[in-house]
């Protein structure tokens, strides 16, 4: 398995992951429209932002979104925000979500980040014990507006 930044290519293998976790998705099933295509070109061409992917050959297993946040406190360090983390749903179990975060991780310490932060939806206790036996600790309460 590899970490590696996602191409044009992976983006039907990466919407067939955020579509639904609960059940494996066909990416042939997925439709790539103008608003996708628009908003993976823009991570593709942002030196702060990366859609990295979890491979094994050619098959998509797993994906996760990095935004690098240049920032004035923590002594100037860069911080990493992890969004978009998914892992095949017949996947789940084997560890390749602890891989992937493992490499996000790696590819941080390398970049010189400081600290990696997450938000994950309040009903998903599945994801928060498993981000917590990775070491993330509950350290604040999130808060979010729809504009």
């Amino acid at each position: 398995m590899i970490l590696r930044t996602a191409t044009r290519a992976d983006l039907p293998a990466v919407l067939a992951l955020l579509a639904d976790e609960d059940r494996v998705v066909d990416p042939a099933s997925v439709a790539v429209d103008d608003a996708y295509e628009r908003a993976f070109a823009a991570i593709e061409s942002d030196p702060r932002n990366e859609m990295l992917v979890l491979v094994d050959g050619d098959t998509v297993l797993g994906c996760a979104q990095a935004t690098y946040i240049p920032g004035l406190g923590r002594n100037g360090e860069e911080r990493v925000l992890i969004e978009a983390v998914r892992v095949r749903a017949d996947r789940r179990g084997g560890g390749l979500g602890r891989e992937l975060m493992r490499q996000a991780v790696d590819r941080a310490r390398l970049r010189g980040c400081g600290l990696m932060q997450l938000t994950s939806g309040k009903p998903r206790a599945d994801a928060h014990r498993f981000y917590e036996s990775l070491g993330f600790a509950r350290s604040h309460e999130g808060f979010k507006l729809a504009l």
